[in-house]
């Protein structure tokens, strides 16, 4: 294999430093304390670790709203300790890939400062100013530029009252987006990015990335339901000049470096034809995205209403993106990350009696598709999410906003907590569960985030200790991407697609074929009349199981059973 295509045989690992290792008793977790953990990520056998954001950040969005790409917040740590981490992490052979937030930075970011400190200021230009739409009074109802909505509700636009004109934020009011048509600022992003791998860093996760190119003039986005604001995401995901962006970008920052390094963009609303182009290696864009579609499956009229996943629907989304980047580009692969849910909680079974099998399965499935798998901290203990007894225990921004303006609209409060709790990113931002100690060894302070009270039973110390846990499962499914070929390079094929509970699937590679087979409900499931030459795969070696070893290969599965079968 090509050495620029060392991510196909790699796991990645994510961080959410806040919640991972506190190693002050401030509560909140640090760069020190990612680096006493380093052993643990080195036995679990990943090899890049990607670490949300730790630059310094008033915290209105828990660090991605940026106010200075080049120093280290407090809170996490130092500079010196990051470049102590990159120096430990290297000799484990772990890679570090940090977050890259450059669709927006924090209102308090000396660029943004002077922006918004007068309209002939040389940074103005920075970012999206545009004054009050025609015929309306800055601060009124409607004067806003365009009518598009925040992504964490209201308008998208903010008055600055010193100016008079409004500045754009997709996200937080106090994360203004940066103006990428200004050459001054590609360079300036450029040339941080540039600083970074300097320091030694292996590569950058880019946050949505696909927003930073907007449709000029900025238009109005049609209405959207039960609401007075419209979707402006027509206008600013995969922009016009995005391509042109990104490739410039890379040559760059990443032309002639000694060492093929990660480039992975957050894309929300991509398709798969957008992401061909977007990793087509002779485009020289990105090495993969991350899609939603399949995240996307359980979400009803808006992000609040959600229903089970239909595993119909779920195997027709990843079946469709492993088809169309067989041949040119690459997938990521992941279940959860620091904004979804729990992956057991929602795609599996938290229910304890099929917690365990389902965390395995969910393990299987996803590592045996073609593309790097994505690990988030807490994924491989078959974390759960939490039991959020009240409106005060959700802390996320999006959370809180959407509680306010849920329970105002006249909502009904026990269902508004009950939508929380399925979908909140409080979920995944509790923290690391380590041993049975008090706060789950994450702190010997108050932790910024409540912890999971079913620590004493879910937690890493266990897991390790247990060769039959959750952890030695996701050890195992890691070793086998590095050991067996068909695995990182082989084609996949789905098999009886139409099937409510089996998801099951070939792969082959050089006259070795596998097959994955995993049973998403809590029944038994019979294999004879479901899968076409299932005699073809009697003599098969069992590979990989989550509930012992079955009588045959091809025996019936149990609840949330999950086998990998090579022949």
């Amino acid at each position: 294999m090509s050495d620029d295509l060392w991510f196909r045989e790699a796991v990645v690992y994510q961080i959410y430093p806040r919640s991972f290792q506190d190693s002050n008793g401030d509560g909140i977790g640090d760069v020190p304390g990612i680096i006493s953990r380093l052993d643990y990520l080195e036995q679990l056998g990943v090899d890049v670790v990607w670490l949300s954001p730790i630059y310094t950040s008033p915290q209105d969005d828990n660090g991605y709203d940026i106010a200075d790409y080049q120093d280290i917040d407090p809170t996490f740590g130092s500079l010196a300790d990051v470049d102590a981490l990159i120096e430990q992490a290297h000799a484990r052979g772990i890679r570090i890939v940090m977050d890259l937030v450059v669709n927006h930075t924090s209102d308090e970011h000396p660029w943004f400062v002077e922006s918004r400190s007068s309209k002939d200021n040389p940074k103005r230009d920075w970012y999206w100013w545009q004054p009050s739409r025609d015929g309306h009074e800055p601060g009124t109802v409607g004067a806003e530029p365009t009518n598009w909505e925040s992504f964490f509700s209201g308008p998208a636009w903010d008055l600055d009252e010193a100016t008079g004109e409004y500045y754009l934020h997709l996200f937080s009011r106090k994360q203004p987006d940066l103006n990428w048509e200004n050459p001054e600022v590609r360079e300036a992003v450029y040339a941080m990015m540039r600083w970074w791998l300097d320091r030694g860093i292996d590569g950058f996760r880019m946050d949505v990335i696909n927003m930073i190119s907007k449709v000029i003039p900025l238009p109005d986005g049609a209405l959207l339901p039960m609401s007075q604001l419209g979707d402006g995401t027509p206008h600013f995901l995969n922009g016009p000049r995005i391509h042109e962006f990104l490739q410039e970008m890379h040559a760059s920052v990443f032309e002639g470096r000694p060492e093929k390094l990660l480039t992975v963009g957050e894309m929300p609303g991509v398709t798969v034809e957008d992401a061909i182009l977007y990793t087509d290696p002779a485009r020289n864009e990105v090495d993969m995205v991350f899609q939603f579609e399949h995240v996307g499956l359980d979400i009803g009229a808006h992000k609040w209403d959600r229903s089970r996943v239909d595993l119909r629907d779920l195997k027709a989304s990843l079946g469709r993106w492993q088809e169309a980047l067989a041949e040119v580009g690459w997938n990521s692969l992941y279940w959860n990350n620091h904004d979804q849910p729990r992956a057991v909680s929602r795609f599996g079974s938290d229910a304890p009696e099929h917690r365990v099998a389902s965390a395995k399965l969910l393990a299987t499935v996803l590592h045996l598709h073609r593309g790097t798998p994505y690990v988030y901290q807490g994924e491989e203990l078959g974390m759960t999410n939490v039991p959020f007894a009240t409106a005060a225990d959700f802390l996320d921004i999006e959370s809180v906003n959407y509680y306010d303006l849920a329970v105002a609209a006249g909502g009904d409060v026990e269902q508004i907590l009950a939508n929380l709790r399925l979908g909140s990113r409080d979920n995944a931002r509790s923290p690391m569960q380590w041993d049975d100690s008090a706060n789950a060894g994450f702190s010997t302070g108050k932790p910024w985030s409540a912890t999971n009270p079913n620590y004493p039973e879910i937690n890493a110390a266990a897991a390790v200790a247990d060769q039959d846990s959750v952890f030695h499962h996701y050890r195992r499914v890691i070793e086998l991407r590095h050991t067996e070929p068909t695995i990182a390079h082989g084609d996949f094929t789905m098999i009886a697609p139409n099937h409510p509970t089996l998801y099951a699937f070939t792969r082959s590679h050089e006259g070795t074929e596998l097959l994955v087979l995993a049973n998403f409900s809590g029944d038994d499931l019979a294999l004879a009349d479901v899968v076409e030459d299932l005699d073809g795969w009697s003599d098969s070696t069992l590979l990989l199981g989550n509930l012992g070893t079955p009588t045959s290969p091809t025996a019936p599965l149990g609840p949330w059973e999950a086998r990998l079968l090579k022949r």
